[in-house]
């Protein structure tokens, strides 16, 4: 018999505060506020990735309450968005497994999904955040989780076989 604990994380981005007017946008069409992008303005956008207010502000924050990266708002460019993204939620995996040494566990499966979306200014698909399911199987007779574990099992079980001799 052995006790399961489940956990996620979420990783994700907040939403964009922007001023047009702060932002030059009346008063500067054509700025270039993310350098090295493309400046070519896709059919049915607001403009370029190069000229992408939303892009430019958009933040990152972690969800959960772990001691993990991310815990106030960050900005970051999108190119680098996907590494750092992986590199965060890859923190929440070695948190499941030192959870799981500590408390006499181990570490059944251990996913990561990475999210993706479109940003609607500019049509750039960026990366909008992680989330990292862990599982975690305990077989230590003194943690809280297996005891009840193991009391819901006898519950069950009783009665279910029965041998009888006439």
């Amino acid at each position: 018999m052995s006790g399961i604990s489940i956990s996620g994380a979420y990783f994700g981005y907040g939403p964009a505060t922007y001023s047009p007017v702060a932002a030059g946008r009346d008063s500067g069409a054509g700025l270039n506020v993310n350098a090295g992008e493309s400046d070519v303005k896709k059919a049915g956008r607001r403009s370029s990735p190069a000229e992408c207010e939303t892009c430019s502000n958009r933040k990152y924050q972690d969800g959960s309450d772990e001691n993990v990266s991310f815990k106030t708002a960050q900005k970051m460019s999108p190119s680098v968005a996907a590494v750092r993204v992986r590199a965060h939620e890859q923190e929440h995996v070695s948190n499941a497994y030192d959870k799981a040494k500590e408390n006499g566990g181990e570490v059944i499966r251990a996913s990561v999904q990475i999210h993706t979306a479109v940003c609607p200014e500019c049509g750039r698909t960026y990366v909008s955040g992680g989330v990292t399911n862990s599982q975690i199987k305990y077989t230590k007779e003194e943690n809280p989780y297996q005891k009840a574990a193991k009391k819901a099992y006898i519950g069950l079980m009783k009665g279910a076989n029965v041998d009888m001799a006439v």
